[in-house]
């Protein structure tokens, strides 16, 4: 965390100074605003604390609810979801809270007894290694304070207005605010207060039930499965070994997913109902607590449950559904109309909860938009960029739902459907990586780009996102993971992987740096706003292959010591080096001539290119960024 560089700073270095909208920021919802978020669970508020880095952006959020949220559905944090939780700066804190999966423990009939369970598979949580971070369980409102408070200490100053229910949109191009959004009041002091507010654009991340969603005519299609599940949240005495290990379950009796909370002795059942009749009509919803209890007893024997307490229970049918498109552009206008309205999260797809997906996936959707909106508004980018929101996000939605129905029917499936077939265990270790959040890949567009150069940097796949490694920072001599040091600032990043030539002479990498601090063509002269710090839009780092005690830190070429803030102070955290015991060049598959990695304000590659691509580094930002010379 760097904090100084504006002069001493003695209070908390997370409260960052009010700037442009967030100087003098109104308490109260105003009239007009560029962003109006309608929803403030994971998907809207991640979209806030995203746009609360481009503070000349006017962003406001809103939600049905009072207050903020207590008792939350979701729970499941898978470790991409933690990468994120890093670049947004409370990664370490929210772990600790949390419960964290080591293991999956797999429960079935005994083939000697079949009226009782036992265990037969255990594996580890993330059995190939995909991320240095944990699979997390903790409640969903906790995951929205942390954000919250992101948003809220940041220059923007971004805080939602609850107690505002939304009712219809309507656009009309002429005006310079075009959304046109009717809202009513459910608080305690704007009970039923009706209130019409302008803005340039609305994220709709207002759930399953989305009004927003309705209101652009984008439509949930899909399938039921006919299967329902009681979920409970519970404190219980019980002498099942395995309580504090996330389980899976089957039984002659039905199945239950077993997923330790965090707090050490609450728990979350997922418990078996059964097929639902196609004439049931939601009759399966009135299921009772007492017998999802009896159900959840009779799955577990012969281990005994004792409920004592529960803190929250439901009871839903497992559907899944999709909409055509996630913004207000007819399909037979794409290309041609700009999108005005987008919708995120629940709003566009929904599936079981037993996955862990839904809150993740829509946080996901939210990060992907927000810093799109906040190049836009700001006038870094072209509004043809906001377009690509939906064509990317659409496609890694259908692929969940994909995932999601075979996971859903194995959990579902009886013992003797199981016979001679692919298991829940092994079907867990196949596909570990997809539920942990790393199978997402954007296919080529504007913003990634052709695969052309990809032998240089093997092991960062473009369209995937950017797997950290271990390198030496030569400022300060400290051991760091390089990704980590990706917050979610709105900027891009530029990886300068080193060829083998020594720093401090005439190399590849110091040709790059002249030419990116002196050519007319360089991002960096053009797109970078007139009066800002040369580092303000790209971070700009290098890795160089030598121990570090042979490097002096003013041997890196100029563009990778620049000077920021009101003294011009050098930034020491731009230079690293390679670890005695391992590279991360051999990690990542770096070629020996070098490449430059370039990764986008979300955290996903967007090109791997030669040290001397100028020209094509030229070309890959042209069509994605304003220039501002």
């Amino acid at each position: 965390m760097q904090f100084h560089h504006n002069g001493y700073v003695s209070e908390d270095p997370r409260i960052k100074p009010a700037a442009g909208t967030g100087v003098d920021r109104s308490e109260d919802l105003p009239d007009t605003m560029d962003v109006l978020i309608v929803g403030a669970g994971p998907a809207g508020i991640i979209t806030a604390a995203q746009l609360s880095q481009f503070p000349e952006v006017h962003t406001r959020i809103i939600d049905r609810r009072p207050h903020r949220l207590q008792i939350g559905q979701a729970d499941g944090i898978q470790s991409r979801t933690v990468e994120t939780f890093q670049a947004f700066g409370f990664a370490q804190s929210i772990t600790e809270e949390a419960y964290r999966i080591a293991e999956t423990t797999f429960w079935n009939p005994d083939p000697e007894n079949p009226g009782q369970i036992i265990r037969t598979d255990r594996t580890p949580d993330d059995p190939t290694g995909v991320s240095e971070f944990p699979h997390l369980v903790v409640n969903q409102a906790r995951v929205i304070d942390y954000f919250a408070d992101f948003a809220r200490n940041s220059s923007a100053r971004i805080e939602p207005n609850y107690g505002w229910d939304f009712q219809t949109l309507s656009v009309d191009e002429s005006q310079e605010y075009p959304v046109e959004v009717s809202l009513v009041g459910t608080g305690n002091s704007n009970h039923k207060e009706v209130r019409v507010v302008r803005a340039k654009y609305v994220v709709g991340a207002d759930g399953a039930r989305s009004g927003v969603r309705r209101s652009i005519g984008a439509t949930l299609s899909g399938d039921k499965a006919n299967h329902a599940w009681g979920v409970m949240d519970t404190l219980a005495l019980t002498d099942f070994p395995d309580v504090r290990t996330k389980s899976a379950i089957h039984s002659n009796s039905g199945s239950i997913l077993l997923i330790p909370r965090e707090g050490g002795q609450l728990f979350r059942l997922y418990v078996d109902l059964g097929e639902v009749p196609e004439d049931d009509k939601g009759k399966v919803r009135q299921t009772s607590l007492e017998e999802i209890i009896e159900r959840a007893q009779r799955i577990l024997h012969p281990y005994t449950l004792d409920v004592k307490n529960v803190a929250w229970h439901s009871v839903y049918e497992v559907g899944h559904r999709l909409t055509d498109r996630f913004d207000d552009v007819p399909l037979e206008h794409l290309g041609v109309q700009h999108p005005r309205v987008f919708i995120t999260g629940d709003a566009c797809h929904t599936h079981s909860a037993k996955a862990g997906q839904g809150m993740n996936v829509s946080m996901q959707d939210g990060f992907n938009l927000a810093w799109k909106l906040g190049y836009v508004l700001s006038g870094r980018s072209p509004q043809s960029l906001l377009s690509t929101y939906s064509a990317e996000r659409t496609v890694i939605a259908k692929d969940l739902i994909d995932f999601d129905k075979q996971w859903s029917s194995l959990m579902a499936a009886t013992p003797e459907k199981l016979v001679g077939k692919e298991g829940v265990a092994e079907f867990y270790v196949r596909t570990a990586e997809f539920p942990a959040g790393f199978m997402t890949e954007y296919q080529t567009s504007e913003l990634t780009a052709a695969k052309s150069f990809q032998h240089l940097a093997a092991g960062f796949p473009v369209g995937k996102r950017f797997k950290s490694a271990e390198v030496m920072r030569l400022g300060d001599n400290n051991r760091v993971h390089l990704g980590h040091h990706h917050r979610a600032d709105g900027r891009y990043r530029i990886y300068v992987f080193a060829d083998q030539d020594r720093a401090g002479q005439e190399t590849a990498v110091s040709r790059l740096s002249d030419w990116l601090l002196t050519n007319i063509d360089s991002p960096v002269l053009r797109f970078t706003p007139a009066g800002a710090d040369i580092d303000s839009l790209f971070d700009i780092k290098v890795i160089y292959r030598q121990d570090y005690t042979t490097i002096n830190i003013n041997d890196a070429p100029p563009v990778f010591r620049p000077q920021h803030g009101e003294f011009g102070l050098m930034d020491y955290q731009k230079v690293y080096t390679v670890l005695d015991e391992v590279s991360i060049f051999s990690q990542r598959g770096i070629a020996d001539q070098g490449a430059i990695v370039i990764v986008r304000p979300d955290m996903y590659v967007a090109n791997v290119l030669p040290l001397s691509g100028f020209d094509q580094l030229r070309d890959f930002f042209a069509p994605i960024l304003n220039e501002q010379r």
